[in-house]
């Protein structure tokens, strides 16, 4: 059981290389190139250049984990994997790439901000989805390790109505979340959410969000028990 977890993981870690390598490669020389606008905006007046690291690392592992039930599944499964080993490794996977991609980018935001302090360069500001994330590293980690591993889980499961209940039964599941989405939208209350969230965050609000990312993985293993390397059209 235990090295057919740790092959799993190799495979997934080895499956997705590649694209981490593209992915990491153009986000760093936008940031060399952000840097650099941001240097010629010294002699501007009121000029200031923002930039995130955070949102492009979250769409990564959104699209990740949507993908991840076409791409990798059939083929662990093809290859003798059982269901509970596939279920823990996959589970093993996303928190661990979540957990190394928010320290990555934690690290390097404040490796940025150390030289922009020490260059001079005042003009350069990262946009963070919440303040809290300006206030410490640690919290910055947590804050970013809870928000990917809510999107993986997330995508994921959706990933696994498409594969297994075809376009008809995922697009049904998107439209009535789209529906709901709309609703609270006009209600005001996801609004109203969101500005209360994110004007006087919380660290426990991104510990619950972790909690609500784990009761959704915990939901894909029903998916997965019953899961065939047919995909339903």
């Amino acid at each position: 059981m235990g090295r057919q977890i740790k092959g799993l993981i190799y495979f997934f870690l080895t499956d997705i290389r590649y694209s981490l390598m593209i992915f990491w490669s153009i986000l760093l020389i936008i940031l060399v190139l952000s840097l650099g606008i941001a240097n010629f905006l010294l002699g501007v007046e009121n000029g200031v250049y923002f930039l995130s690291l955070d949102f492009p690392i979250y769409v990564y592992c959104a699209i990740l984990g949507f993908l991840t039930v076409k791409e990798a599944i059939p083929f662990s499964i093809k290859m003798g994997a059982t269901r509970k080993n596939l279920y823990i490794a996959l589970g093993l996977f996303f928190f661990g790439l979540a957990f190394v991609k928010s320290v990555i980018s934690s690290t390097l935001q404040s490796l940025t901000l150390a030289f922009t302090n020490a260059a001079g360069i005042s003009s350069f500001k990262f946009l963070y989805l919440s303040p809290l994330m300006e206030n410490a590293w640690f919290s910055s980690v947590a804050i970013d390790t809870a928000i990917m591993f809510f999107l993986l889980s997330i995508m994921f499961i959706l990933g696994l109505l498409f594969y297994q209940t075809g376009l008809a039964g995922g697009g049904i599941t998107v439209g009535v979340l789209f529906l709901i989405l709309l609703h609270g939208i006009a209600q005001g209350w996801i609004i109203e959410f969101f500005i209360n969230q994110f004007t006087e965050p919380q660290m426990t609000f991104f510990y619950q969000l972790l909690a609500v990312g784990v009761i959704f993985y915990g939901i894909s293993y029903g998916f997965i028990r019953k899961i065939t390397i047919i995909k339903t059209r």
